[in-house]
């Protein structure tokens, strides 16, 4: 039986990334710096007008994963892609970084791979335009036991909460991986997705999970008011409560302690992945034993590290970015 020490549930999406000046969003009605969902249509609209494309395995937990992996550690990703092309890409570009993919291509019904057009201007904003697909689909049948039952620490992301049948394969996924001894949290993805599930939101972190991470909007939207207060509230239901800041830096709360560990300063050339990537830091510490103030700053050098270029995944070593800090 295989042990992993971080498993990913989340949405398969293959990331599509161009340059386009903001004269090119307007024309095409894009709003910029945002994540938008689009319909099928659109998504086939918006592929075809886009230059130089460079293609990824994305969507956010899978980023984290990816991080995670990067550093040496034993990881798995659940999702969903279909048996066409773009699936065939994700599948084979999450093994060939040494990540287990655990669920095969579907090949019934029509609906598409996840995809997400993703427009970054000559600022860094990016622009992202997601056709979830298939990826939504996913039920507690795509969640192997054997997995689930053998991670050290498992992250879902809050994107596929808005499916009941996703929120059942949460529950069952962390209560399964509680059960074998690792510990379970949740990436919240997305003020929205709180709003539109607030009460199934808390009781999934009261209840099942035990560790929480959400920049300040996601943490604040979790109990509608401001910072400190939603902080403090999130942490009285669960154990561990991780809050990015932007460059105001990351605010951690567990232990009986807060940590609060400020950012350096970075331009970014691209800001997809600057979240997920933070995660990646933080989880690889936490599966390492770290403390929660070294958790956080190996987050923030991986995040640091992402903006400093294009794409949503680590270009660099990252081991030897904490050996020269002094936290590996």
């Amino acid at each position: 039986m295989k042990n992993y020490q971080l498993v990913g549930i989340g949405n398969a999406v293959v990331d599509v990334i161009t340059h386009a000046d903001d004269s090119f969003l307007d024309l095409m009605g894009i709003e910029k710096g945002i994540m938008q969902l689009v319909d099928r249509d659109r998504s086939e609209t918006l592929y075809a007008s886009m230059n130089d494309r460079l293609q990824t395995p994305g969507g956010a937990v899978a980023n984290t994963v990816a991080g995670v992996g990067a550093l040496g550690l034993q990881t798995a990703f659940i999702g969903r892609v279909r048996d066409d092309a773009l699936g065939h890409f994700y599948a084979s570009a999450m093994t060939d970084n040494g990540i287990d993919f655990v669920n095969p291509p579907v090949e019934d019904g029509e609906v598409p791979t996840s995809r997400s057009m993703i427009f970054v201007a000559p600022d860094g904003e990016r622009s992202m335009n997601t056709y979830l697909g298939i990826s939504t689909g996913l039920t507690s049948a795509d969640v192997p036991s054997a997995v689930s039952g053998n991670a050290r620490i498992m992250f879902l992301e809050g994107y596929l909460f808005d499916h009941d049948a996703g929120k059942t394969a949460f529950r069952e996924a962390a209560r399964a991986t509680k059960a074998g001894g690792g510990m379970a949290g949740i990436a919240i993805s997305d003020p929205f997705c709180v709003e539109r599930h607030r009460d199934d939101f808390l009781s999934l972190i009261e209840n099942d999970l035990d560790y929480v991470i959400g920049n300040q909007h996601e943490i604040e939207s979790l109990f509608q008011t401001d910072f400190e207060t939603a902080l403090a509230k999130t942490a009285e239901i669960c154990p561990l409560v991780i809050a990015t800041r932007s460059g105001d830096g990351v605010s951690v709360l567990g232990d009986g302690r807060r940590v609060d560990v400020p950012v350096q300063e970075v331009t970014p050339v691209d800001a997809t992945g600057a979240g997920d990537q933070f995660a990646a830091g933080f989880l690889y510490g936490l599966a390492t034993n770290r403390d929660l103030e070294i958790c956080a700053k190996m987050g923030n050098l991986c995040a640091a590290e992402v903006i400093s270029h294009v794409g949503p995944r680590p270009q660099t070593d990252m081991m030897k970015v904490f050996e020269k800090e002094g936290l590996a």
